[in-house]
């Protein structure tokens, strides 16, 4: 999914990088590290209190202020996803947070994404529309 947000790419590529801070705007997630190069790991806690999933990751591309990509290597999500920033004039950008993952269990992890599938595209755009209010707001 993709966003365009009233901001430099620069401040951005910075607000995303800043994985700390991502639980500010990312719903349900609060994210451990700071990685900043190939080959790093981050944690993820995606849920509501004790409820939910660790989400381990390892960065696979590095390109500030343009580019990252994470495999996940979890238990729950395993696969790969990333956040790319393209500037669209100076004080503008387009922001794209993508995913291609699996659920466990096989062919009924498959089948969960019937359900799955939309919830996540409808956490995708609300914490994207956070992530931009973030950001043109200060």
């Amino acid at each position: 999914m993709s966003i365009d947000v009233a901001a430099p790419a620069a401040k951005a590529w910075a607000a995303l990088a800043d994985w700390e801070s991502q639980g500010t705007w990312m719903i349900a997630t609060r994210v451990r590290g700071t990685a900043s190069a190939v080959g790093e790991r981050l944690e993820a806690w995606t849920g509501l209190g004790p409820i939910g999933f660790l989400d381990t990751m390892t960065i696979t591309a590095w390109e500030p202020p343009h580019r990252c990509v994470v495999r996940h290597t979890g238990r729950v999500v395993r696969g790969t996803g990333g956040f790319e920033v393209t500037a669209i004039g100076p004080e503008r950008c387009r922001v794209t947070w993508w995913e291609r993952v699996g659920l466990p269990f096989g062919a009924v992890g498959r089948a969960g994404w019937l359900v799955a599938g939309p919830l996540t595209r409808a956490f995708f755009a609300s914490s994207l529309r956070r992530f931009k209010r973030t950001l043109e707001t200060g």
